[in-house]
């Protein structure tokens, strides 16, 4: 496969939080950090979409009682504290950086404008798309697939704790299938937890693959950006 010149990778926050439950683990952040340097020397424009899910998760906090609106608007603020602290981590390896924020804070990060957005990767910088999409209801998952498809990004790199996508959770059932390839529909009709589904929907019409991968195996966020076939590709 040919290596992707334009890239969008969801990461999780939980993925910051490393074992822990919450919160960020400097060590984890900054092997990250390392990794995403290794990627960019292919000379790839990166842009990240990050979750907020190791400081506040919306969904459970609705679960308990709380107002939805408030709590996803809760969550976006979380996708913020992580978004500047990955900065952090990849401007200390002299990587320049732009953190674009769905909700406006001018202080701290530049507003979500997408022609600017394209300016910056254009220039070799990594734009790191922060607050989701500005909107209740909608995940980071979605957020990654709008910001990817209004980049015109080739692929969706959905980093995860595990090698790709199962036919069941393979941290519980030690016999779960890896499935190398998958479209669309199968992720739907199975039900299988890569992105939600209004994320898959938005990619299915658009046509924009998802590749899933292990993003704690150090070196694999390289791999996938020269083509190597790791993790499973949704198409």
């Amino acid at each position: 496969m040919k290596p992707y010149k334009r890239i969008l990778l969801k990461l999780s926050g939980e993925a910051l939080a490393g074992d822990a439950s919450q919160g960020i683990n400097a060590k984890v952040i900054q092997q990250i950090a390392s990794d995403l340097e290794e990627g960019l020397e292919s000379g790839v424009q990166m842009g990240i979409v990050i979750g907020g899910g190791n400081i506040f998760r919306g969904v459970a906090a609705s679960a308990q009682g709380m107002d939805r609106a408030s709590s996803d608007y809760m969550g976006m603020l979380a996708t913020v504290i992580n978004a500047l602290a990955l900065q952090d981590a990849l401007e200390k390896k002299g990587l320049a950086t732009r953190v674009q924020t769905a909700i406006g804070m001018a202080e701290i990060a530049e507003p979500y404008i997408r022609r600017k957005a394209i300016r910056h990767l254009e220039k070799g910088r990594v734009v790191i798309f922060a607050a989701g999409t500005g909107n209740p209801y909608f995940t980071t998952d979605t957020a990654a697939s709008l910001r990817a498809m209004e980049i015109n990004a080739d692929v969706i790199m959905k980093a995860t704790k595990v090698d790709g996508i199962f036919d069941k959770d393979p941290k519980i059932h030690p016999d779960a299938k890896l499935y190398k390839e998958l479209s669309y529909m199968d992720v739907l009709s199975k039900g299988l937890k890569v992105m939600d589904s209004t994320a898959i929907s938005l990619c299915m019409d658009n046509k924009l693959p998802i590749i899933t991968f292990n993003l704690t195996e150090s070196g694999n966020i390289a791999k996938v950006i020269r083509g190597e076939k790791i993790g499973t590709i949704v198409k």
